[in-house]
Protein backbone atom coordinates (compact mmCIF):
# COMPACT_ATOMS: atom_id res chain seq x y z
CA UNK A 1 0.00 0.00 0.00
CA UNK A 2 2.79 2.45 0.91
CA UNK A 3 4.60 1.63 -2.33
CA UNK A 4 1.41 2.25 -4.30
CA UNK A 5 0.96 5.64 -2.62
CA UNK A 6 4.59 6.56 -3.31
CA UNK A 7 4.30 5.52 -6.96
CA UNK A 8 0.98 7.34 -7.33
CA UNK A 9 2.35 10.66 -6.08
CA UNK A 10 5.36 10.33 -8.36
CA UNK A 11 2.96 10.95 -11.25
CA UNK A 12 2.06 14.59 -11.77
CA UNK A 13 -1.45 13.96 -13.08
CA UNK A 14 -2.31 11.69 -10.13
CA UNK A 15 -1.04 14.22 -7.60
CA UNK A 16 -3.09 16.90 -9.32
CA UNK A 17 -6.18 14.68 -9.37
CA UNK A 18 -5.88 13.86 -5.64
CA UNK A 19 -5.47 17.51 -4.64
CA UNK A 20 -8.30 18.76 -6.85
CA UNK A 21 -10.54 15.84 -5.93
CA UNK A 22 -9.95 16.27 -2.19
CA UNK A 23 -10.92 19.95 -2.37
CA UNK A 24 -14.01 19.14 -4.41
CA UNK A 25 -14.94 16.34 -1.97
CA UNK A 26 -14.68 18.79 0.92
CA UNK A 27 -16.92 21.30 -0.84
CA UNK A 28 -19.43 18.62 -1.84
CA UNK A 29 -19.69 17.31 1.72
CA UNK A 30 -20.24 20.77 3.20
CA UNK A 31 -22.94 21.61 0.67
CA UNK A 32 -24.40 18.11 0.69
CA UNK A 33 -25.43 18.19 4.34
CA UNK A 34 -27.69 21.17 3.74
CA UNK A 35 -29.03 19.74 0.48
CA UNK A 36 -29.87 16.36 2.02
CA UNK A 37 -31.60 17.94 5.02
CA UNK A 38 -33.62 20.17 2.69
CA UNK A 39 -34.68 17.06 0.74
CA UNK A 40 -33.02 18.44 -2.38
CA UNK A 41 -30.15 15.97 -2.52
CA UNK A 42 -30.71 14.95 -6.16
CA UNK A 43 -29.91 18.45 -7.39
CA UNK A 44 -26.33 17.26 -7.87
CA UNK A 45 -27.52 14.57 -10.25
CA UNK A 46 -29.59 17.05 -12.23
CA UNK A 47 -26.83 19.65 -12.44
CA UNK A 48 -24.26 17.06 -13.48
CA UNK A 49 -26.44 16.08 -16.43
CA UNK A 50 -26.73 19.73 -17.40
CA UNK A 51 -22.97 20.06 -17.04
CA UNK A 52 -22.50 17.04 -19.28
CA UNK A 53 -24.61 18.66 -21.97
CA UNK A 54 -22.63 21.90 -21.63
CA UNK A 55 -19.31 20.04 -21.86
CA UNK A 56 -20.54 18.27 -24.98
CA UNK A 57 -21.36 21.65 -26.55
CA UNK A 58 -17.95 23.03 -25.55
CA UNK A 59 -16.21 20.00 -27.08
CA UNK A 60 -18.20 20.35 -30.30
CA UNK A 61 -17.28 24.05 -30.55
CA UNK A 62 -13.66 23.53 -29.41
CA UNK A 63 -14.35 26.03 -26.63
CA UNK A 64 -12.94 26.14 -23.08
CA UNK A 65 -14.97 23.53 -21.14
CA UNK A 66 -15.26 25.40 -17.85
CA UNK A 67 -16.07 28.70 -19.59
CA UNK A 68 -19.14 27.06 -21.10
CA UNK A 69 -20.17 24.54 -18.44
CA UNK A 70 -20.04 26.75 -15.32
CA UNK A 71 -22.38 29.56 -16.54
CA UNK A 72 -24.84 27.06 -18.05
CA UNK A 73 -24.91 24.92 -14.90
CA UNK A 74 -25.29 27.95 -12.61
CA UNK A 75 -28.22 29.11 -14.74
CA UNK A 76 -29.73 25.62 -14.44
CA UNK A 77 -29.31 25.76 -10.66
CA UNK A 78 -31.31 29.00 -10.51
CA UNK A 79 -33.96 27.48 -12.79
CA UNK A 80 -34.24 24.41 -10.57
CA UNK A 81 -34.52 26.65 -7.52
CA UNK A 82 -37.31 28.62 -9.16
CA UNK A 83 -39.16 25.55 -10.39
CA UNK A 84 -38.75 23.92 -6.99
CA UNK A 85 -40.75 26.73 -5.44
CA UNK A 86 -43.42 26.48 -8.13
CA UNK A 87 -46.79 25.01 -7.29
CA UNK A 88 -47.09 23.43 -10.74
CA UNK A 89 -43.78 21.53 -10.85
CA UNK A 90 -42.27 20.10 -7.67
CA UNK A 91 -38.50 20.02 -7.04
CA UNK A 92 -37.94 16.33 -7.84
CA UNK A 93 -40.00 16.55 -11.02
CA UNK A 94 -38.10 19.66 -12.12
CA UNK A 95 -34.77 17.89 -11.60
CA UNK A 96 -35.93 14.84 -13.58
CA UNK A 97 -37.25 17.02 -16.41
CA UNK A 98 -34.11 19.10 -16.83
CA UNK A 99 -31.55 16.35 -16.14
CA UNK A 100 -32.94 13.83 -18.62
CA UNK A 101 -33.30 16.47 -21.31
CA UNK A 102 -29.76 17.76 -20.80
CA UNK A 103 -28.28 14.25 -20.74
CA UNK A 104 -30.05 13.29 -23.97
CA UNK A 105 -28.93 16.52 -25.63
CA UNK A 106 -25.33 15.92 -24.53
CA UNK A 107 -25.28 12.39 -25.96
CA UNK A 108 -26.73 13.56 -29.28
CA UNK A 109 -24.29 16.48 -29.54
CA UNK A 110 -21.34 14.21 -28.73
CA UNK A 111 -22.49 11.74 -31.37
CA UNK A 112 -23.02 14.36 -34.07
CA UNK A 113 -19.73 16.13 -33.32
CA UNK A 114 -17.81 12.87 -33.67
CA UNK A 115 -16.32 12.83 -30.16
CA UNK A 116 -14.70 9.49 -29.30
CA UNK A 117 -16.54 6.94 -27.21
CA UNK A 118 -13.72 7.01 -24.64
CA UNK A 119 -14.15 10.76 -24.11
CA UNK A 120 -17.92 10.41 -23.79
CA UNK A 121 -17.46 7.49 -21.38
CA UNK A 122 -15.08 9.49 -19.21
CA UNK A 123 -17.53 12.41 -19.02
CA UNK A 124 -20.27 10.01 -17.94
CA UNK A 125 -18.44 7.64 -15.60
CA UNK A 126 -15.15 9.33 -14.62
CA UNK A 127 -12.90 6.52 -15.79
CA UNK A 128 -9.57 8.36 -15.68
CA UNK A 129 -7.77 10.94 -13.57
CA UNK A 130 -6.19 12.31 -16.76
CA UNK A 131 -9.25 14.50 -17.34
CA UNK A 132 -8.04 16.94 -14.64
CA UNK A 133 -5.96 19.70 -16.21
CA UNK A 134 -3.48 22.09 -14.54
CA UNK A 135 -6.00 24.91 -14.97
CA UNK A 136 -8.42 23.05 -12.68
CA UNK A 137 -6.09 23.48 -9.70
CA UNK A 138 -6.62 27.23 -9.09
CA UNK A 139 -10.34 26.84 -9.81
CA UNK A 140 -10.71 24.13 -7.16
CA UNK A 141 -8.69 26.12 -4.61
CA UNK A 142 -10.87 29.19 -5.22
CA UNK A 143 -14.02 27.08 -4.90
CA UNK A 144 -12.88 25.50 -1.63
CA UNK A 145 -12.01 28.92 -0.22
CA UNK A 146 -15.42 30.31 -1.24
CA UNK A 147 -17.33 27.39 0.30
CA UNK A 148 -15.36 27.36 3.57
CA UNK A 149 -15.53 31.14 4.01
CA UNK A 150 -19.26 31.14 3.22
CA UNK A 151 -19.94 28.46 5.82
CA UNK A 152 -17.88 30.23 8.47
CA UNK A 153 -19.43 33.67 7.90
CA UNK A 154 -22.99 32.49 7.21
CA UNK A 155 -23.16 29.38 9.40
CA UNK A 156 -26.16 30.51 11.48
CA UNK A 157 -28.08 31.62 8.39
CA UNK A 158 -27.36 28.39 6.53
CA UNK A 159 -28.45 26.44 9.62
CA UNK A 160 -31.71 28.40 9.86
CA UNK A 161 -32.55 28.07 6.16
CA UNK A 162 -31.74 24.37 6.21
CA UNK A 163 -34.08 23.43 9.05
CA UNK A 164 -36.92 26.00 8.88
CA UNK A 165 -36.88 28.33 5.90
CA UNK A 166 -40.22 29.92 6.81
CA UNK A 167 -39.07 30.81 10.35
CA UNK A 168 -35.72 32.01 9.01
CA UNK A 169 -37.45 34.33 6.57
CA UNK A 170 -39.72 35.66 9.31
CA UNK A 171 -36.61 36.28 11.44
CA UNK A 172 -35.11 38.55 8.80
CA UNK A 173 -32.79 36.08 7.08
CA UNK A 174 -32.56 36.65 3.33
CA UNK A 175 -33.45 33.10 2.48
CA UNK A 176 -33.47 33.71 -1.26
CA UNK A 177 -29.89 34.95 -1.17
CA UNK A 178 -28.72 31.99 0.94
CA UNK A 179 -30.44 29.50 -1.36
CA UNK A 180 -28.94 31.23 -4.40
CA UNK A 181 -25.47 31.08 -2.86
CA UNK A 182 -25.83 27.36 -2.09
CA UNK A 183 -27.09 26.75 -5.62
CA UNK A 184 -24.19 28.59 -7.25
CA UNK A 185 -21.55 26.84 -5.13
CA UNK A 186 -23.20 23.47 -5.76
CA UNK A 187 -23.26 24.09 -9.52
CA UNK A 188 -19.55 24.99 -9.63
CA UNK A 189 -18.68 22.01 -7.41
CA UNK A 190 -20.57 19.66 -9.70
CA UNK A 191 -18.94 21.01 -12.87
CA UNK A 192 -15.42 20.75 -11.47
CA UNK A 193 -16.10 17.35 -9.91
CA UNK A 194 -17.87 15.66 -12.79
CA UNK A 195 -14.75 15.79 -14.96
CA UNK A 196 -13.11 13.52 -12.40
CA UNK A 197 -16.08 11.52 -11.11
CA UNK A 198 -18.33 11.50 -14.16
CA UNK A 199 -21.79 12.97 -14.64
CA UNK A 200 -23.52 9.83 -13.35
CA UNK A 201 -21.44 9.49 -10.16
CA UNK A 202 -20.71 13.03 -8.95
CA UNK A 203 -23.91 13.24 -6.89
CA UNK A 204 -22.47 10.52 -4.62
CA UNK A 205 -19.99 13.08 -3.24
CA UNK A 206 -22.93 15.25 -2.17
CA UNK A 207 -25.14 12.55 -0.71
CA UNK A 208 -23.17 9.65 0.77
CA UNK A 209 -20.94 11.56 3.26
CA UNK A 210 -23.96 13.43 4.65
CA UNK A 211 -26.04 10.26 5.00
CA UNK A 212 -23.11 8.46 6.63
CA UNK A 213 -22.56 11.13 9.27
CA UNK A 214 -26.28 11.35 10.01
CA UNK A 215 -26.32 7.67 10.94
CA UNK A 216 -24.18 8.33 14.01
CA UNK A 217 -24.31 12.03 14.85
CA UNK A 218 -27.30 14.21 15.65
CA UNK A 219 -26.22 17.85 15.46
CA UNK A 220 -25.73 19.96 12.35
CA UNK A 221 -22.18 20.88 13.28
CA UNK A 222 -21.04 17.34 14.10
CA UNK A 223 -22.66 15.97 10.92
CA UNK A 224 -21.01 18.66 8.79
CA UNK A 225 -17.54 18.12 10.26
CA UNK A 226 -17.79 14.32 10.13
CA UNK A 227 -19.10 14.33 6.56
CA UNK A 228 -16.24 16.59 5.46
CA UNK A 229 -13.54 14.43 7.04
CA UNK A 230 -15.13 11.21 5.78
CA UNK A 231 -15.45 12.58 2.24
CA UNK A 232 -11.82 13.65 1.94
CA UNK A 233 -10.49 10.43 3.49
CA UNK A 234 -12.72 8.27 1.29
CA UNK A 235 -11.59 10.13 -1.79
CA UNK A 236 -7.94 9.53 -0.93
CA UNK A 237 -8.47 5.82 -0.21
CA UNK A 238 -10.53 5.45 -3.38
CA UNK A 239 -7.81 7.16 -5.42
CA UNK A 240 -5.19 4.76 -4.07
CA UNK A 241 -7.46 1.78 -4.78
CA UNK A 242 -8.08 3.02 -8.32
CA UNK A 243 -4.36 3.35 -8.99
CA UNK A 244 -3.26 0.13 -7.27
CA UNK A 245 -6.02 -2.10 -8.68
CA UNK A 246 -6.39 -0.36 -12.05
CA UNK A 247 -10.06 0.47 -11.44
CA UNK A 248 -12.17 3.25 -12.99
CA UNK A 249 -11.47 6.36 -10.93
CA UNK A 250 -14.97 7.59 -10.11
CA UNK A 251 -16.39 4.14 -9.45
CA UNK A 252 -13.56 3.26 -7.04
CA UNK A 253 -14.23 6.39 -4.99
CA UNK A 254 -17.99 5.82 -4.85
CA UNK A 255 -17.53 2.18 -3.77
CA UNK A 256 -15.13 3.35 -1.05
CA UNK A 257 -17.70 5.84 0.23
CA UNK A 258 -20.38 3.15 0.20
CA UNK A 259 -18.10 0.87 2.24
CA UNK A 260 -17.62 3.67 4.78
CA UNK A 261 -21.39 4.22 4.79
CA UNK A 262 -21.79 0.55 5.72
CA UNK A 263 -19.34 1.02 8.60
CA UNK A 264 -21.31 4.03 9.85
CA UNK A 265 -24.54 1.99 9.65
CA UNK A 266 -22.90 -0.76 11.70
CA UNK A 267 -21.68 1.82 14.23
CA UNK A 268 -25.21 3.23 14.48
CA UNK A 269 -26.57 -0.26 15.14
CA UNK A 270 -24.01 -0.88 17.89
CA UNK A 271 -24.84 2.50 19.39
CA UNK A 272 -28.54 1.60 19.56
CA UNK A 273 -27.75 -1.77 21.17
CA UNK A 274 -25.63 -0.10 23.84
CA UNK A 275 -28.41 2.38 24.60
CA UNK A 276 -30.99 -0.41 24.95
CA UNK A 277 -28.79 -2.29 27.40
CA UNK A 278 -28.50 0.82 29.56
Amino acid sequence: MIDAIRDMFSLGYMTRAVIVGSLISLCAALLGVSLVLKRFSMIGDGLSHVGFGALAVAAALNAAPLAVAIPVTVAAAFLLLRLGNSKRIKGDAAIALISTGALAAGVVISYLSGNSNSELSNFLFGRSALSIKPSDMPASVALAAAVIVSFILLYNRVFAVTFDETFAKASGVRTGLINALISILTAVTVVLGMRLMGALLISALLIIPALSAMRVFGTFKSVTVTASVMSVCSFFVGSVASYALNLPYGAAIVLTELAVFGCFCAAAGIKRMVRKKK
